[in-house]
């Protein structure tokens, strides 16, 4: 009897979250060292915020930000996609997995999502409505 056991939940599975979490850690270190051969991409400080991968870990998308704006985020993105498969190299050098994961980098956008979600709740009108059900909450105890 076959013990594969196939995942439906909408989102990630346990071990594509890991593997993610191990390839997140590994880049971050290997930016922040800089070990690779490219004086462009050394003098950047990027941060990796999140890593998600495809169902079979065949590829890895890695959401990326230059720190405090230092260099305009295309810039960053080129770069590292100049230098993908040493960063490659590098996760397959420090993690056990059967492939080696396709790198693409994409821009981390959870901070403008943290901006625009502040921005909507300091509206009046959101603020309001708040007030208004805190107020019929307490009316009803």
């Amino acid at each position: 009897m076959s013990n594969k056991r196939s995942f439906s939940g909408d989102g990630p599975s346990q071990r594509q979250l890991r593997v993610g979490e191990l390839i997140r850690r590994t880049l971050s270190d290997v930016l922040n060292r800089s070990e690779i051969h490219d004086p462009d991409l050394n003098r950047m400080s990027i941060t990796v915020g999140e890593v998600s991968l495809s169902n079979d870990l065949k590829v890895a998308t890695v959401y990326v930000m230059p720190l405090m704006g230092t260099v305009p985020v295309a810039d960053a993105i080129a770069a590292l996609a100049r230098n993908k498969f040493e960063l490659r190299h590098r996760v397959s050098a420090e993690l056990t997995l059967k492939y080696a994961p396709d790198l693409r980098f994409r821009a981390d956008e959870t901070f403008d999502r943290l901006d625009e979600t502040r921005r909507l709740f300091a509206d009046e009108k959101v603020q309001r409505d708040i007030a208004r059900t805190d107020d019929e909450d307490e009316g009803e105890e």
